[in-house]
């Protein structure tokens, strides 16, 4: 016995994108590196801390570095940037395309507050390092609260 599977959705938006979908897979089999809206990768990142700071990795490769945005805040970072993609050759054809290309971005929070104007990153070998120096706790004021 066949099946058909039903999927239903609460907006006519739901079947829309659904439509979409499948037509982009289709032509993705045509076309791997085919999209009708813009995409984001994600690249992959790790954070650990030491006693006095914070360091992010965020693996970048073939990213060039005039390419790569940072914005930092008290206890948040955002990455973004874009990664060219395509065929090397003007004549060359996809059999299979895996890295991902276009508009990247990650937003980050951070497990302690930071100071942002102390923060440096470098990028080597497809690795954006980024070092941010803790805030002191003993940075945070305490006011005295008068009585009328």
């Amino acid at each position: 016995m066949d099946c058909i599977k039903i999927r239903f959705v609460d907006t006519p938006e739901g079947v829309e994108s659904g439509f979409h979908r499948t037509i982009e897979e289709i032509l993705r089999v045509a076309h791997p590196r085919f999209s009708f809206s813009r995409q984001q990768w994600r690249p992959q990142i790790d954070i650990y801390e030491t006693r006095d700071e914070v360091v992010i990795l965020a693996e970048i490769a073939g990213v060039p570095r005039e390419e790569i945005n940072l914005e930092i805040g008290p206890r948040t970072v955002k990455i973004f940037g874009t990664r060219e993609g395509g065929p090397r050759e003007g004549n060359a054809r996809y059999r299979l395309a895996e890295i991902p290309c276009g508009h990247f971005e990650r937003t980050l929070s951070l497990p302690v507050q930071i100071d942002a104007q102390t923060a440096t990153a470098v990028c080597r070998d497809g690795l954006l390092e980024i070092r941010l120096t803790r805030r002191p706790v003993d940075r945070i004021q305490k006011i005295n609260i008068q009585g009328s």
